[in-house]
């Protein structure tokens, strides 16, 4: 007998047998290949609804992985994901020999809840979709997320610890994830640091409060230096946090330092890429590195250097990073786990000059605390153990040829419109905008406009213009290529054709 047959066999044995309604269910369910949203997730949105509206009940049992693939007629690895991402989420539990089962522990229902509204075109930009739409910015490749490896470390590390381990633990973050830090960064970034110098925060946002909350109140009085166009979380949250931003411009060599020296020559910081430029990919030169701690030596000044995806260079060895330089005199470095592993882990990591460490260690401990013990033990022995390593390598590798795929689809497809800037790292590409019809708002920026367009065929590149802090110089889309496959590649870039044929409507 054939494992199809013999899959095909259990499945209907399941639906003919069982009196629960969860075979009953799983025989009528259908996705749909058309759509453009991943079959994992669709099968995980349809599970969690029909647990959330009472059609599966609590400690109701499930078709086996290989049953419902069959079903379904997809890969039994499809199945797989979609449990494992449902019973990391608590809907079901996995229970070896009794199956998997819809968790008892959840609440009964009651009918059908009502669907939330589907999100504007308009609010996609300010809530991204729970689904990961193409194109999307910030976004790892989630598919190659090491998700078996991670759970047995994770669940190995879960059972060692030690009882104390469970009191509230070093407000700096736990001292062997701050010893594993101070490794990988000596060896990938050049960074040669103390691990009393790490502070371990809630992600990178989790850094940026940290360092507003320390260093803002003693300079409320004196301006800070952002790259103009620059990141533009970290600038809307600079701003709610009452800081003075001065647009410094970007060049090909990076910030231009002469230029921020005239606008604000005490400024009291400035905030860089000074790696992958966000989000114009461009590198900061040597000279300009030089200059700029120069200048903040000179006007006692901290340079936070943001490294957000410093790992990812595909042609040469990545650079190293501009705290490798100082010293440990004037630079605070500020990396997270987000890019390189998943954002939902939300742990991040300042490395601060030796003179700054205990201050911002004791303003952390009035703070939030730092993210819980186990996840900090997790990913130390993760990096101990070489995987975090192997996984940058891996990802690095990946990321080059979906680059390469997307950017040529891309040129195929939109190249009368986008012009696809070349990309030696990161993990977008750059469309700039050639000659378009003007917009029928001249308060909206023609990339603005052509994103909204894409939003509405479930693509999700973000406008240029929204970067800039001040005067914009060219409209462009910003086009992540982390989670577009190759061979689905060609089918975004005529979607996003599609799009552009009614940018307006």
């Amino acid at each position: 007998m054939t494992a199809e047959h013999g899959g095909k066999r259990a499945m209907a044995r399941e639906c003919r047998t069982s009196t629960m309604p969860a075979a009953e269910w799983a025989c009528t369910l259908e996705l749909d290949r058309r759509c453009g949203e991943p079959m994992y997730r669709q099968l995980v949105t349809r599970l969690r609804e029909g647990i959330l509206d009472g059609r599966l009940p609590a400690g109701m049992r499930l078709p086996s992985t290989r049953a419902l693939a069959t079903q379904l007629n997809t890969a039994r690895g499809t199945v797989e994901l979609a449990y494992e991402l449902l019973a990391a989420e608590g809907f079901i539990e996995t229970r070896g020999a009794a199956g998997t089962r819809i968790n008892a522990r959840l609440p009964p229902q009651h009918g059908p809840t009502k669907p939330a509204p589907a999100p504007s075109a308009d609010s996609a930009s300010v809530s991204a979709p729970i689904a990961v739409a193409p194109l999307q910015m910030g976004l790892p490749a989630l598919d190659l997320f090491p998700r078996k490896l991670w759970a047995r470390v994770a669940s190995h590390e879960g059972r060692v610890l030690a009882a104390e381990a469970f009191s509230y633990g070093d407000a700096q973050g736990q001292f062997r994830l701050r010893h594993a830090i101070a490794g990988y960064l000596a060896i990938a970034r050049g960074i040669d640091c103390d691990p009393a110098r790490i502070i371990i925060t809630n992600g990178y946002h989790g850094a940026l409060g940290l360092l507003m909350t320390a260093l803002l109140p003693a300079t409320a009085s004196r301006p800070i230096w952002f790259e103009d166009p620059g990141y533009r979380r970290a600038r809307d949250a600079l701003r709610l946090a009452g800081a003075q931003l001065v647009g410094v411009p970007i060049d090909d060599e990076g910030l231009d330092v002469d230029a921020g020296v005239a606008k604000a020559p005490r400024a009291c910081m400035a905030f860089v890429t000074p790696s992958h430029q966000a989000p114009l990919g461009v590198s900061l030169s040597l000279p300009r590195r030089l200059a700029l701690l120069d200048w903040a030596v000179r006007a006692n000044a901290w340079v936070v250097e943001d490294d957000y995806d410093g790992e990812f260079r595909y042609s040469g060895r990545p650079l190293p990073a501009l705290a490798s330089l100082d010293g440990g005199e004037r630079v605070l470095y500020v990396g997270s786990f987000s890019k390189v592993l998943a954002p939902g882990l939300r742990l991040g990591y300042i490395v601060a000059p030796p003179t700054l460490a205990g201050h911002l260690a004791k303003v952390a401990a009035l703070l939030a605390p730092p993210p819980a013990l186990t996840l900090q033990e997790s990913i130390a022995a993760f990096i101990e153990a070489g995987h975090f390593s192997r996984h940058i390598r891996r990802m690095r590798a990946a990321y080059a040829v979906r680059r390469d795929a997307l950017a040529a689809a891309l040129h195929r497809r939109v190249g009368g419109v986008l012009d696809i800037s070349p990309s030696v790292g990161g993990m977008h590409l750059i469309g700039w905008l050639r000659e378009c019809s003007a917009p029928r708002d001249g308060s909206l920026a023609n990339d603005v406009l052509l994103a909204r367009a894409a939003v509405r065929s479930g693509l999700a590149p973000d406008a240029l213009s929204q970067w800039y802090l001040h005067q914009r110089r060219r409209d462009a889309l910003l086009m992540s290529f982390t989670n577009v496959l190759p061979e689905r590649a060609d089918d975004v870039a005529v979607k996003l054709a599609t799009a552009f044929e009614r940018p307006y409507a």
